[in-house]
């Protein structure tokens, strides 16, 4: 059964939808923890177990971009659980509930925290992710993505096929800036918001989290499906203690009526 707070029900949640006209969602790491995928924070979080990441690694690429791609290339014949659990997944209820929701026109755009692919997996087309995939390139110099496994290894670094820059993979490193072109992208889907919805999201990492702030501070409503309070639960105007795959296959059942 679906838990809530005082703050809401999914019933709620649907009733203040049906009405918006540009509704968005920020997804994190706790969407794609029901697909089995390890989050990052919190008790049994990969960082939680073993620390976080390096915060030079955006330093050192640019110091070697080739020694660098040696390294991700000998560390990829040795692949971490997180790596593995991320090639392993599907896209859960959760995730096929959202794409459904963007071909009923009731969901118009997804920011996610998540590397993994499963919202476009799913069939979510208007998907912006802020830290990047982990199955692409970018270049460095024209911003073009490709597929990984579709580019050349031969000569490292590689080199973009469009304008010769240097390749690095897309996902955002510490240290690195976000892309301009997502952030460019996430600012317009903020001011276009007038609804956005948190869905399995810590909301403690920015500039992610500032975008459903953004929002609500300009008059839009903001909804939060979560298991676990965050910052913004007490920005909410409806929150439902429940887990995404429980949630949002009900929310899509009740906009699919209306």
């Amino acid at each position: 059964m679906t838990r809530v707070d005082a703050k809401g029900t999914v019933e709620q949640a649907a009733e203040r939808l049906r009405a918006c006209r540009h509704v968005v969602a920020l997804t994190g790491a706790g969407l794609s923890a029901e697909s089995g995928i390890p989050t990052y924070r919190g008790s049994g979080g990969i960082w939680t177990k073993w620390g976080e990441p390096t915060i030079d690694g955006w330093e050192l690429f640019n110091s070697d971009p080739g020694r660098w791609w040696e390294e991700a290339i000998d560390r990829q014949t040795l692949m971490s659980d997180f790596a593995q659990a991320i090639d392993r997944a599907e896209p859960n209820p959760g995730h096929l509930a959202m794409a459904e929701l963007e071909r009923m026109g009731r969901l118009h755009h997804v920011i996610t925290q998540n590397i993994d692919d499963l919202h476009r997996r799913a069939g979510s087309r208007a998907v912006t992710e802020i830290h990047g995939n982990r199955h692409l390139v970018r270049c460095m110099s024209c911003g073009r993505r490709d597929r990984q496994d579709a580019i050349f290894l031969e000569r490292l670094p590689p080199l973009c096929q469009e304008c010769g820059g240097i390749l690095k993979n897309d996902t955002v490193m510490f240290g690195e800036p976000i892309p301009a072109d997502v952030l460019d992208e996430c600012h317009r889907q903020a001011n276009l918001a007038d609804a956005f919805l948190v869905v399995g999201t810590s909301a403690v990492v920015y500039p992610a989290a500032e975008f459903p702030a953004m929002a609500k501070r300009r008059g839009a409503a903001l909804l939060e499906l979560n298991p676990e309070p965050t910052p913004l639960s007490r920005l909410a105007d409806v929150v439902v203690r429940a887990p995404a795959g429980e949630s949002l296959p009900r929310l899509a059942a009740l906009l699919g009526t209306a």
